[in-house]
């Protein structure tokens, strides 16, 4: 007995989702009818669907919100966007109507606050965190933008060298914060994150060169942990340590009411992912007020930096299967019409997985397949799923075209894949499409790009 696709997802998946459905053996992705928009648009196809943003910046906060209430925190929230996970302008407007924050980490971000500032999606009160490594010309955006009004500017010390520069450069009095530089997992190739400051060198640091210093204020302790905010040994020991850090210093330095734990959330990769993000929450809210009751010290104002959870889960690359490619007895290859390497480059460099399902067909019977990307690259291919060691698709027929969809994949791959620049084998940048809501629940398709043309790639390449 042949077994029809959707068979098989109720086998072996949790399905439906709050974002997946099928109607009419089509799926939908928020309600979105998928297959009109291929009518409408063609592919290979990126989207970016709006709503899905604001909906995480605000269960994040309702998380925290509950956290606060349950631990009697008294202390405030603020909920940052971690621009370098996308750095379009549509992401960071539709973040903004939220009330947050903004992280930077690099001198451009600056241009994109100044730009966003004369557009007037803010006023000179956003508050904005400056992260990273801090080359002459980020320092100088930092002091320029302070030194014209913008009064909640925070730079992120990073090493010893920052402060004196500032301090140089700004006329008024600013606050800062210092990274620390955490201890990465064992498995990593190095044992302390090249960001930040150690541990030791903290307090030293702030007697001798913060303390009397006239213009600079430390207020905040900025600390990230490379692989994400887990329910580990690792995490927890992590945490604890930072927390002796910012017990120590508030009592010499009772000016310090801020602790940044950076970003970490994940976002959904699989259909069967599981975490517990209010557990997480809880568990993090209440581990920093019980440690600061035994220390005698003030809890912090609790600061985060998401930013694949606010922007991840918002985007989907959509492709149409060209032909099948027999290789042996038991290989078929499913070729798309675009290639992974340059539109999903993460799948390629560090062998991510994102939710990949077929947007028709779903009635059919189906196959084992291998999907190959159109470089002629040998690693520009997708070959297993999370929740299992291979791919599944209804069986390829030249008289029913097949679609697929990737989903989730609204962080990092454009920045990384080169948006808009030269790809592997030339391979053109796909249209670009936003989907948005309308007063009245109604689904407002824009075109943000055309699909990059070939004169374009070629005048790049100095044609």
């Amino acid at each position: 007995m042949k077994i029809k696709y959707s068979e098989l997802i109720d086998q072996t998946l949790y399905f439906p989702t709050e974002e997946f459905d099928v109607a009419e053996n089509q799926l939908l992705f928020h309600g979105i009818p998928l297959m009109d928009v291929i009518e409408k648009f063609g592919t290979p196809l990126k989207f970016n669907y709006l709503p899905k943003i604001s909906t995480n910046i605000q269960r994040a906060k309702a998380w925290f919100k509950e956290a606060f209430e349950i631990n009697d925190y008294k202390k405030d929230y603020r909920y940052c966007y971690c621009t370098k996970s996308s750095h379009f302008a549509f992401v960071l407007e539709e973040a903004l109507k939220n009330d947050i924050s903004i992280e930077t980490s690099s001198a451009y971000d600056m241009d994109i606050v100044k730009s966003l500032y004369e557009k007037g999606k803010f006023d000179k009160n956003v508050e904005v965190i400056c992260n990273g490594f801090k080359t002459d010309d980020y320092l100088a955006k930092i002091a320029d933008l302070i030194n014209s009004g913008f009064e909640n500017i925070t730079p992120i010390l990073d090493n010893y060298r920052e402060l004196d520069k500032l301090t140089e450069s700004i006329d008024v009095n600013f606050d800062i914060g210092i990274r620390i530089a955490s201890e990465e997992e064992p498995k990593f190739e190095f044992y302390t994150s090249r960001l930040g400051i150690g541990y030791k060198d903290i307090i030293p640091y702030y007697s001798q060169k913060i303390a009397e210093n006239p213009n600079a204020r430390l207020k905040m302790l900025h600390f990230f942990i490379n692989t994400g905010i887990k329910d580990t040994a690792y995490y927890w020991n992590e945490l604890y340590k930072c927390l002796r850090v910012y017990a120590r210093l508030k009592k010499i330095a009772p000016e310090v009411d801020s602790l940044n734990i950076g970003g970490g959330f994940p976002i959904k990769t699989s259909l069967n992912f599981d975490y517990d993000y209010q557990y997480m929450v809880n568990e993090i809210v209440s581990q920093i007020k019980k440690f600061c009751e035994e220390e005698g010290v003030e809890e912090p104002n609790i600061y985060t930096e998401f930013g694949s959870f606010t922007v991840g889960e918002s985007g989907g690359h959509l492709y149409k299967i060209l032909s099948q490619k027999r290789q042996n007895d038991r290989e078929k290859w499913n070729m798309i019409d675009s290639s992974f390497m340059t539109t999903l480059p993460d799948t390629w460099a560090i062998s991510r997985h994102f939710i990949m399902l077929p947007l028709n067909r779903w009635e059919d019977t189906y196959e084992r397949v291998f999907l190959g990307g159109l470089t002629c690259d040998s690693d520009d291919y997708y070959n297993s799923e999370q929740h299992t060691n291979a791919i599944y698709l209804p069986v390829f027929s030249d008289t029913k075209p097949l679609y697929i969809g990737f989903f989730h994949t609204g962080a990092y791959q454009e920045t990384i894949g080169g948006y808009g620049g030269v790809h592997h084998c030339l391979m053109p940048q796909p249209k670009h499409i936003l989907i948005d809501k309308d007063e009245e629940g109604n689904f407002v398709y824009t075109l943000f790009r055309e699909e990059q043309k070939p004169e374009d790639v070629l005048k790049l390449l100095g044609y």
